[in-house]
């Protein structure tokens, strides 16, 4: 993940969020903040029941409506993007401090593994001057197959030509 792991990222992301709070006027409390931190500590995509039961796992007493709740408001107000990588559940990851990347997904174990390449910026900036956009961001999904599902696939496909064979 491309990100800027400043120790005082985590006090702009709650100054944030306190502030996006307030001004819908919601209650700011330890369940939410505590959510926020949990996320900000991950290096990873997630998704909203793994990350209530690594919650619970560490004893806080958080529901899974809250966690589900908690994590829309943190979309609402930028701090964590939502992705729909296929027909999966959808994952989260943080966004705050992290530069625009694309990802590639594993068609077999779903990894997510996230690149960045400053040709798609390039190419980006040349379609919105082409087609007189602005363009304001972007989202780009590849899918395949990882190395070691591709080793598997060819493990698999070897035992299945020898029970044949035999």
């Amino acid at each position: 993940m491309t990100s800027n792991n400043r120790p005082d990222q985590i006090e702009e992301v709650k100054n944030i969020f306190s502030a996006y709070l307030e001004k819908k006027d919601l209650r700011k409390t330890n369940e939410r903040f505590h959510i926020l931190e949990e996320i900000y500590s991950r290096h990873d995509h997630f998704e909203a029941e793994s990350l209530y039961t690594d919650i619970r796992k560490k004893n806080f007493n958080i529901s899974r409506a809250t966690v589900y709740n908690t994590l829309e408001l943190l979309i609402s107000c930028d701090l964590i993007k939502k992705h729909q990588f296929g027909k999966n559940l959808a994952q989260y990851e943080k966004s705050y401090g992290y530069k625009q990347h694309d990802h590639i997904i594993c068609v077999d174990c779903k990894k997510v593994v996230e690149f960045c390449d400053p040709r798609i910026q390039q190419i980006k900036s040349m379609m919105g001057e082409l087609l007189n956009f602005k363009i304001t961001h972007h989202s780009l999904n590849m899918y395949g197959v990882c190395g070691s599902c591709q080793k598997k696939r060819e493990m698999e496909a070897a035992s299945k030509k020898e029970v044949e064979v035999n």
